[in-house]
């Protein structure tokens, strides 16, 4: 064959290759118009989907110790295969998913560093502690932070005091104590994110940090003129058919002008595991990149702005293999009352981890209408308490990392 008929017919198959495979990958409708394909049983979960169901019952027990209402959601190869809920938890309830949502303003970040480039061309590596950016963070009240990247705030880097009553810091792998300061304040929530004090310069250390997201997501209301549930609902909700979503704004008597861009985002479980999926498979949904694919990449590998754990991008990653059982390319990003979103993308697996305290079921807090609550067998619940001879309750991160291994651990191929 002549070369450039060679190379013509490459050229062909190639393209032939590729629409099958993307023909081949399935993308479930709107759970209105049917939702996710299901499974009927452990003989057709283990064909069709690769997976021991007896294993994946093992991941659920664990769910089960581990919070006061819950649920594990598991899809494989397109299909939903494990989905059961406990306590107040069920498929359309909207709780307060909590830190989660750092993970989707971290994504919503990458679409706006690909569609808004021109605005913000240097990316992850713009200081971004300028009157064009954050006009709102001026007078600065530490000089450090005009050193700060758009980067070092979505790792967590940026020097930032950590949160709550005991917060820490990482240093090159080595914990130390920092002293509690006051941190977001609801009712003036860019502010006082703002102003939350510096523990080291950016870069210097790794200490968890919920004003660092918020930041970013104010990064991206001035780039982009838009509420970050705004362009979260156009950019990846709409796309991928989320049905009745939110953030958490009605906090008692006062309404949030703004979302948080440190989380308490609140969407059902099944549209939960279908931006899980997307980030599965490159950003990519029914054909259409809604992210970008070398974002994805970056939440899984260990980044220069961040050398001090193993957390990129508002996930934290197993590039280093801390989580013995999982593969190295598996993500994830967890929230307050043990709730987890996951992804391992060479297993075409992602897990939805549901938990939570009554009160992150409180449907005041989204202001959406929820499903009919009977189930109060979990009204008093009570963690079971770690003591030599147990695990205890194997609740948050721990929880976590072990569902994450049970499940990986369920596929069989």
């Amino acid at each position: 064959m002549h070369l450039p008929r060679l190379r013509t017919w490459l050229q062909a198959s190639l393209l032939c290759c590729t629409v099958t495979l993307q023909a081949a990958t399935y993308f479930p409708p709107p759970d209105s118009q049917g939702g996710w394909r299901t499974l009927k049983d452990a003989r057709e979960i283990r064909e069709k989907a690769g997976m021991d169901l007896s294993r994946l019952e093992t991941a659920f027990e664990v769910c089960e110790r581990g919070t006061q209402n819950g649920g594990l959601l598991v899809v494989r190869k397109g299909y939903l295969v494990y989905e059961k809920y406990f306590g107040r938890a069920s498929r359309n309830c909207n709780p307060d998913m909590a830190s989660t949502g750092k993970a989707f303003t971290s994504i919503a970040c990458g679409v706006m560093l690909r569609e808004f480039r021109d605005k913000i061309p240097d990316g992850l590596d713009t200081k971004v502690f300028t009157e064009k950016f954050l006009p709102q963070a001026f007078p600065l009240n530490d000089p450090r932070k005009a050193d700060i990247k758009l980067g070092h705030l979505l790792c967590m880097s940026a020097g930032y005091w950590g949160e709550g009553q005991s917060p820490s810091a990482i240093t090159n792998g080595k914990a130390q104590p920092l002293k509690p300061v006051p941190g977001q304040n609801i009712r003036d929530l860019d502010r006082s994110s703002l102003d939350v004090p510096l523990w080291c310069g950016p870069g210097e250390g790794y200490s968890y940090s919920s004003p660092a997201p918020h930041i970013a997501s104010l990064v991206l209301r001035n780039i982009t003129g838009m509420e970050l549930q705004d362009f979260i609902r156009t950019r990846l909700g709409n796309p991928m058919g989320w049905e009745s979503w939110d953030y958490c704004l009605h906090r008692g008597d006062f309404l949030m002008p703004h979302a948080n861009g440190a989380g308490s985002i609140a969407v059902h479980a099944t549209d939960a595991l279908r931006f899980g999926y997307c980030l599965a498979h490159g950003g990519n949904w029914a054909g259409k990149s809604l992210v970008p694919e070398s974002y994805i990449k970056l939440c899984q590998s260990a980044l220069s702005y961040n050398t001090h754990t193993p957390f990129a991008l508002q996930f934290e990653n197993n590039a280093d293999g801390h989580v013995l059982a999982a593969p190295k390319d598996a993500f994830f990003k967890s929230g307050a009352g043990g709730f987890g979103i996951l992804i391992v993308p060479s297993q075409d697996l992602v897990i939805y981890k549901m938990g939570g305290k009554d009160g992150q079921y409180d449907p005041a807090l989204t202001g959406l209408p929820q499903p009919e609550f009977t189930d109060h067998s979990r009204d008093s619940w009570q963690p079971l308490p770690k003591l030599p001879f147990n695990e205890g309750s194997l609740g948050g991160d721990d929880g976590l990392r072990r569902v994450l291994e049970l499940v990986s651990l369920a596929v069989i191929e």
